[in-house]
């Protein structure tokens, strides 16, 4: 009884959470007078919430635009901080303390501050306005906390699994392909989780170097579209909005989060 008593604060928690979603939900499709008499479908169910947005706001172009943006960029991250990670937690080499130290020294760096040097730099490149300039900002930004995570899973496998590799006739990268990712599946996916909560809903960044109406992504199209929703008073719009930018990120943390718990069962049975 003592056990189940202490849960209760997380159910609690978890229904109001629920309660407070499931209003969201219904409010997009209602219209704002039905909102605010708590009559949500006293006048039917409202689609048009939606296709108004993707008609006349023009949101299916911003939606692909974090599709393409978030996509590439984790990739990206993964390519550039699996080998990195995977060297500095099983290689022991000089000068490896301060590669760590830069790595971890480069998590405490805010974002403002280097918006401005960056910004700089690009527009010397001419890289600014391209969809190319948001993707290289995006998968260098999170390389940091990508190696500082995924590291501690690269140096918590047994080092028998590479013994057999070696035994089997596989090089180091060849061990490292057929071996050491698979069984690190678990890091993978949580790091690739964490980063594509960050660059979808990130904000700052793309404000300063996305600044070609084209490039622009949905978190942008959501503050400007509820800045003109408010003024006309359409908050079922503004709530139809918010949906579209949050449910991706949710629906993918339901499916992949039963990976992350098959992944972490199979590398337990490896390892």
């Amino acid at each position: 009884m003592a056990n189940k008593i202490r849960y209760v604060p997380l159910y609690l928690w978890l229904m109001f959470t629920i309660v407070l979603f499931g209003f969201a939900i219904l409010a997009s499709f209602s219209t704002t007078r039905g909102i605010f008499t708590n009559e949500l479908f006293e006048s039917g169910l409202h689609v048009s919430n939606y296709l108004v947005l993707f008609k006349d706001m023009d949101m299916g172009r911003y939606f692909l635009n974090s599709v393409i943006y978030t996509v590439s960029a984790c990739i990206g991250v993964l390519v550039v901080a699996a080998p990195a990670a995977y060297i500095l937690g099983r290689v022991r080499f000089r000068g490896r303390r301060l590669v760590e130290t830069m790595f971890l020294s480069a998590l405490s760096i805010p974002a403002l501050l280097i918006t401005i040097p960056l910004f700089t730099m690009f527009v010397q490149l001419k890289l600014t306005g391209s969809l190319l300039t948001l993707v290289l900002i995006y998968i260098c930004t999170n390389v940091p906390f990508s190696v500082f995570l995924l590291s501690g899973f690269f140096s918590s496998i047994p080092k028998e699994l590479e013994e057999s590799a070696a035994i089997d006739g596989c090089g180091p990268v060849k061990s490292f392909v057929k071996v050491m990712l698979p069984v690190a599946q678990p890091g993978l996916i949580t790091v690739s989780i964490f980063n594509f909560i960050a660059i979808w809903n990130d904000y700052i960044f793309a404000l300063i170097f996305a600044n070609n109406p084209k490039t622009h992504t949905l978190a942008l199209a959501l503050q400007s579209i509820v800045q003109g929703f408010t003024n006309s008073g359409n908050y079922a719009g503004i709530f139809a909005a918010s949906m579209v930018v949050f449910v991706p990120t949710f629906v993918l943390y339901i499916f992949i989060s039963g990976k992350i718990v098959s992944g972490i069962t199979v590398g337990a049975v490896k390892g």
